[in-house]
């Protein structure tokens, strides 16, 4: 038995744990070139080029609302999308091990007890009796694979890509789906300032509407001011279902991503006013999206386990040599199983060569290699994607805030003309219809800064979700919290 065991030993110390110096055929992983001129700031950046701060992690915080807080937070620990992807990681990770065995000795134990029943011819007699015989055995069968072209070798770097990429992988959905519960909040937030837009303005009519009915009784106005504030008024009370709907199915998406039932009396959304000001995000070089981002590390790490897959099946096409040895004891006696009379062994080596295959081990290794080169695209398209998103987003940023200021300078204007309108009004200079168009002039000028305000708001969710850095953090506050 030592001198199997010896032997299997010596066997994978010198070729089974494959070094730096064993032989292992295939391509060595590089990181390819993405296929373009990569310029050294991104276009749209007019800011400082500093690198992107690590505590970006908890970026949302910036918006000092507690309640955002604990609705993102309810998403990264019970959304159903994250549970899967951590599941992920651990089938790779036990992937990792089960293949990684396969450089290894296998040695396994076994033990037996038969009884067999013969007829036989008495020498003596002549006569045929029945003998039964019972066998004893006790062994330990050991084998092992040299890995002579690292094969196994190959198979193992495959397996840590893989588990590699499900971690990278984790992290783009965590990434996505906290950039979405911060998108669909500040939906939620903009909805509801809409929706108190809309009933001051519904207000507001109702009490234009008194006005004007009396002047109506007292034969100032004619009847068709009467029918144009009524009919104001129905147009502003019928905007109300929908802003009211649109927000509902808003909670409804948000407590799916908390895992939770479909309720919208569940969302607790912030106090009613401004959120802090906030200061701008670096976006860094171009160069460090491709360190930051996880879903370029995870096709990047897709694209390592293919590399490593045509050694696999190039080493496929050379010759296997495996050993196998066994020691143990048989007899048929119990009370002699353990006896030295009784020990055996057997070592024996074994060289398998495919020959004719009719070209199916050439043809996996064309396929291999296609399976390569399919992945190298996708990494170029994943670092293309990525560079338009922050390229989209930093100048979104500039065009959004630039319209913002126009708006505000609108609804400046918007309201001096209402307020003019309706002392001339009061004064019987013009029609009610001026008022009407300058209130309906001055609601719709609030009403786009508030979609203009969230939508600078939504760039910056846009902007931390394409630039991606600071993920792996919010894992590690997951296992402290």
């Amino acid at each position: 038995m030592n001198r199997v065991l010896l032997c299997l030993l010596a066997c994978a110390l010198a070729f089974g744990f494959c070094g730096p110096g064993c032989m292992r055929v295939g391509p060595d992983y590089t990181r390819p070139d993405p296929g373009m001129e990569m310029p050294e700031r991104f276009l749209s950046d007019t800011g400082e080029q500093t690198a992107v701060p690590a505590d970006l992690h908890r970026w949302w915080e910036a918006f000092d609302d507690p309640y955002l807080n604990q609705a993102v937070m309810q998403v990264v620990f019970h959304n159903p999308d994250i549970v899967r992807a951590a599941a992920r990681v651990m089938e790779a990770r036990a992937a990792v091990t089960r293949i990684g065995a396969d450089r290894y000795p296998s040695l396994d134990f076994n033990a037996s007890r038969s009884r067999q029943q013969q007829n036989v011819v008495e020498p003596f007699s002549g006569q045929r009796v029945s003998v039964e015989t019972d066998t004893y055995s006790l062994s330990m069968p050991a084998s092992f694979e040299l890995d002579l072209w690292g094969r196994l070798a190959r198979a193992s770097e495959a397996a840590r890509a893989d588990l590699l990429a499900a971690g990278q992988n984790r992290r783009t959905v965590v990434q996505s789906l906290v950039a979405e519960t911060v998108n669909l909040y500040l939906q939620i937030r903009s909805l509801r300032e809409q929706i108190e837009l809309t009933r001051n303005l519904v207000a507001a009519y109702e009490q234009n509407r008194e006005l004007v009915e009396r002047r109506y009784e007292r034969g100032l106005v004619s009847v068709l001011d009467v029918h144009q504030i009524r009919r104001s008024l129905a147009r502003a009370r019928s905007q109300l279902p929908a802003l009211v709907r649109t927000r509902g199915q808003a909670a409804h998406a948000l407590a799916v991503l908390q895992g939770r039932y479909p309720d919208p009396k569940i969302l607790k959304p912030g106090p009613a006013g401004k959120f802090p000001s906030l200061p701008p995000v670096p976006a860094g070089l171009p160069a460090q999206l491709l360190e930051q981002r996880p879903d370029i590390r995870e096709a990047e790490a897709a694209l390592e386990a293919a590399c490593a897959r045509i050694g696999v099946a190039r080493a496929a096409r050379l010759p296997q040599i495996t050993l196998t040895g066994s020691f143990g004891y048989t007899s048929d006696q119990f009370d002699t199983l353990l006896d030295p009379a009784s020990q055996l062994w057997q070592i024996a080596a074994g060289a398998f060569q495919p020959l004719f295959d009719a070209g199916r081990r050439a043809a996996a290794e064309q396929e291999a290699l296609a399976r390569y080169r399919q992945q190298e695209a996708v990494y170029a398209k994943t670092v293309l994607d990525a560079l338009a998103e922050v390229e989209d987003a930093l100048l979104s940023r500039q065009q959004l805030i630039e319209q913002h200021r126009r708006l505000q300078s609108l609804v400046s204007e918007a309201g001096a003309t209402l307020d003019s309108a309706e002392n001339r009004y009061q004064r019987g200079l013009v029609s009610y219809i001026n008022v009407l168009d300058a209130r309906q002039a001055s609601f719709q000028a609030q009403l786009d800064l508030v979609e203009a305000q969230y939508a600078i708001f939504r760039n910056r969710v846009e902007l931390h979700r394409a630039l991606g850095g600071g993920w792996d953090q919010i894992q590690f506050h997951r296992k402290n919290s």
